[in-house]
């Protein structure tokens, strides 16, 4: 058994996790992948697994659009050139993911990864057009060549939204298990507006999230990014045991 007081494993691109404890200490939010095509049978298979997810009643909110090749490519052309000719203006978020407002530990840990990431990548706090450019490459799935988009019916209460993190949580541990990584993305649903347009996304369905999927690229030096997590013993308390 791992242990996982010692953190995430070392970043190996394409190894394929063979544990529970693996797949979850190798998880992580890749930003940069190779172009080598996925497979849709093994698409299909992790979201088979992925659907074994728990859900109140059974009720599986989840639906899924999986993008890849001209499809995905059309997708991003126009994602990018709505940020990139309209910026901020354009991706309105459909729904408050994060606090409206911050406040610490929650701010300092963003401001942790966000620093972290940008110092990896040379980005200093004054390089604004930078960090917008590497913002912009979430809607280029971070060059994975599958993009998946997820909504659920608009009339779903919040049960429901917390099934539907167990689903993609799911996800993320199954492409483990095949060798693949993969970045969950609350940017994409941000360009709702042009989901919609390019996909048929009904207004009867809310944009939840994306994510990317493919094969990290070892090379990419933000694949090193390892974030920090709270011990244990300072989110939980223990009552009752001896």
């Amino acid at each position: 058994m791992i242990d996982p007081s010692l953190g995430a494993l070392p970043f190996a691109a394409g190894t394929r996790a063979t544990t529970i404890e693996e797949a979850l200490l190798s998880r992580r939010s890749v930003r940069a992948f190779r172009p080598d095509p996925v497979p849709r049978a093994t698409v299909e298979g992790i979201l088979a697994l992925a659907s074994r997810a728990p859900s109140g009643t059974n009720v599986q909110p989840w639906k899924v659009r999986v993008v890849a090749g001209a499809v995905r490519d059309r997708l991003c052309r126009a994602m990018v050139e709505a940020y990139t000719t309209k910026g901020e203006a354009a991706f309105d978020p459909p729904y408050n993911y994060y606090p409206v407002k911050w406040r610490d530990p929650y701010l300092a840990r963003r401001r942790k990864v966000g620093w972290d990431l940008y110092g990896l990548l040379g980005l200093g706090r004054d390089n604004k057009a930078g960090m917008a450019k590497q913002h912009a490459r979430n809607f280029m799935f971070f060059g994975a060549p599958v993009g998946l988009i997820f909504t659920m019916d608009t009339d779903l209460e919040l049960g429901s939204w917390l099934d539907y993190g167990m689903f993609l949580e799911n996800i993320m541990l199954a492409a483990r298990g095949k060798g693949l990584d993969t970045c969950p993305q609350a940017a994409i649903a941000n360009a709702h507006h042009v989901l919609r347009a390019e996909l048929s996304i009904p207004d009867t369905e809310q944009i939840v999230c994306g994510m990317s999927l493919g094969y990290a690229d070892p090379d990419a030096i933000e694949n090193g990014l390892v974030t920090v997590r709270e011990p244990v013993a300072g989110f939980a308390q223990f009552m009752g045991f001896e």
